[in-house]
């Protein structure tokens, strides 16, 4: 490829224009000659060496292969060999920080490992770029004179197209000045076409001025007319050819020959040109047409797997906390993976960067669910050796003699095994099965105790049901000595009776409660009345003194004043006791009844200095 080929840019040789097609004779040649070679170089990069596959190793030997067969045009292959390379090392030195903070490091004290690949790789890439230099400063320099070589030569043909005296002598010195200008090959890309327009003008100066028998130049035309027909022919004979890009190859074949080919006869040359450039427009449209439809497909792949990369990084990895969730998530990951294969290539631009994107996405993954599966059965394994600790307690506690308290301490046991996490799946079933048997040994025992004690509870509420039944029959209007003799000595055997079942302790003894309270209202109620009558008649007696009823309600002010004051004192101390100890319910119930007799006993006082007041 020369350089004008390589600086046309590529939409300008697939889709010529028509002033572009039709300016000159020769100039869809040259268009075509450049997109053929910037086809060979696309189908050579369509199947490319995956470098992303390799490892440094691999890539060391590869640049040490460019370097050896001294393939400085290879400098894209270098690129991708740069790139792949460099990921490794980037991978490698992210892998080095990681393992250095995990070891309890500060990743501000990190320092890199040399690498002896990457100083070897470095060394090369060196040594490439600065051959690569010398390679384009040569190159240049040959194009230069290549160029200079066939202006020479254009000036000599100038010189004969203009001797018009000796045109005719000069006639074989002009073939081979003809082929000696064709020869040479690979000019600036700048002075390309310029060139070849002013040698084909000088070429046809010199025809038009050529003196020379007619039926020679005749015979040289129609030779001309016919080697050019017949490449009109084959042109159209492309157009039935399936593959796109080897009938635009072969057309650039063809438009070789039509420029190696020399002139026809001058009426003939437009419409012959037209013949032949009406065939190729073909051929460049269809061209034209398998690429759009390519750009079309690459940029839906890149669309596809661009929205495959989203995916799987949208896999919040936080979020995976149970094996099932991990496993469901690498379900999904692997079928990402199916479907990426499944699409073609993405644009030469992208490819390389995504498929860079979405391997990274999927090594992330894959890394965070091995730390993750590697931490939890190192905690599985933890809480193993936790649960055989609890197993062994609990069996420990075999050797108590005090079934009930080793129960309790089962309980806390059990308690705190529930706060453990899983163990490994395969030890599982074992480890329960050894801690359940430890503590069904003492529930069993437990159960075994507890029968006996609710049938001694159960004894007991009969007995005590029996004094309240006894309490019943007391009368309320008997002898008030005698009555509260037998209920104190009732009260006495109540005391000595042992517990009975929790869920009717309270109702039993708000029953034998409200007897006693019956019992006991009743003849207080009886002595309060004669006390009070006893009070009424004292006051008679004292009548006639005056002051002597002052005083009795002076002293019964003061009792009453200082029960009031009893009765506050009490009631601030409620406040402070612990309800929720039985020996702080006890004493509550004590207070509540000493409230309740200093209240009876200032309703009462009330009632003296009622009457005191009423025979004043």
């Amino acid at each position: 490829m020369n350089e004008l080929e390589k600086t046309v840019p590529a939409e300008e040789l697939v889709n010529p224009t028509p002033s572009e097609t039709c300016a000159v004779e020769t100039s869809p040649a040259e268009d075509i000659s450049e997109a053929a070679d910037r086809m060979e170089n696309e189908s050579a990069e369509e199947t490319p060496v995956n470098y992303h596959n390799m490892g440094k190793a691999e890539l060391n030997e590869a640049m040490r292969s460019i370097l050896a067969e001294n393939r400085m045009d290879a400098h894209r292959e270098v690129t991708a060999i740069k790139q792949a390379f460099f990921n490794i090392r980037s991978r490698e030195s992210m892998e080095e920080v990681n393992a250095f903070v995990e070891a309890g490091n500060d990743p501000r004290d990190f320092s890199s490992v040399p690498d002896a690949e990457e100083s070897e790789f470095k060394t090369m890439y060196a040594e490439f770029k600065e051959k690569r230099a010398a390679y384009l400063a040569a190159e240049e320099a040959r194009r230069q004179e290549n160029l200079n070589k066939k202006q020479a030569i254009l000036d000599r043909i100038r010189e004969i197209a203009e001797d018009i005296d000796n045109v005719n002598v000069k006639f074989s010195e002009f073939q081979q000045l003809q082929q000696d200008f064709k020869a040479v090959k690979d000019i600036p890309a700048t002075a390309e076409t310029e060139i070849w327009k002013n040698f084909q003008t000088v070429v046809e100066q010199y025809y038009d001025h050529l003196k020379m028998n007619k039926e020679l130049r005749d015979l040289d035309f129609k030779k001309n007319l016919e080697a050019k027909k017949a490449l009109v022919e084959e042109a159209r004979r492309l157009e039935a050819q399936s593959d796109p890009v080897a009938a635009f190859r072969s057309l650039q074949s063809l438009h070789d020959e039509w420029r190696n080919i020399g002139p026809v006869a001058k009426e003939l040359r437009e419409s012959l040109w037209e013949e032949f450039k009406e065939a190729s427009t073909v051929i460049n449209r269809r061209h034209q047409e398998y690429f759009e439809q390519r750009k079309a497909s690459e940029l839906a792949n890149e669309e596809a797997k661009t929205r495959l990369c989203d995916e799987i990084e949208a896999i919040d990895l936080a979020t995976l906390n149970s094996f099932n969730a991990w496993t469901a998530s690498t379900e999904k990951v692997i079928e990402l993976q199916k479907k990426w294969k499944e699409y073609g290539f993405a644009s030469k631009k992208a490819n390389t960067a995504l498929y860079a994107r979405f391997r990274k996405a999927c090594d992330d993954f894959f890394a965070g669910k091995t730390e993750y599966f590697q931490k939890t059965k190192d905690e599985f394994n933890v809480n193993l050796e936790k649960k055989t600790a609890l197993c062994e307690k609990a069996e420990a506690l075999k050797d108590s003699g005090d079934i009930r308290k080793a129960a309790n301490e089962v309980v806390k046991l059990q308690a705190e095994w529930k706060k453990i996490g899983s163990v490994p799946r395969k030890q599982s079933d074992a480890i329960w099965q050894r801690f359940q048997t430890a503590c069904n040994y003492f529930f069993d025992e437990r159960k075994k105790l507890n029968s006996a004690k609710r049938d001694e509870e159960n004894a007991n509420l009969e007995a005590k049901r029996a004094v309240i039944a006894k309490l019943k029959e007391l009368p309320l209007d008997g002898d008030r000595r005698e009555v509260i003799g037998q209920v104190k000595e009732l009260q006495g055997e109540w005391q000595k009776i042992g517990f009975v079942p929790f869920k009717l302790k309270d109702k039993v003894y708000a029953e034998y409660r409200e007897v006693c309270d019956a019992l006991y209202g009743a003849y207080e109620a009886r002595e309060n009345k004669a006390r009070m009558s006893n009070f009424r008649e004292r006051v008679s007696e004292l009548k006639d003194g005056g002051h002597k009823l002052d005083r009795e309600r002076d002293k019964l002010l003061r009792a009453y004043e200082s029960r009031k004051a009893e009765l506050k004192t009490i009631e601030n101390n409620m406040g402070f006791f612990n309800v929720k100890s039985s020996a702080g319910n006890s004493m509550v119930r004590e207070m509540e009844n000493k409230i309740k007799r200093l209240k009876e006993d200032m309703a009462q006082i009330e009632q003296k200095i009622a009457i005191l007041d009423a025979e004043a």
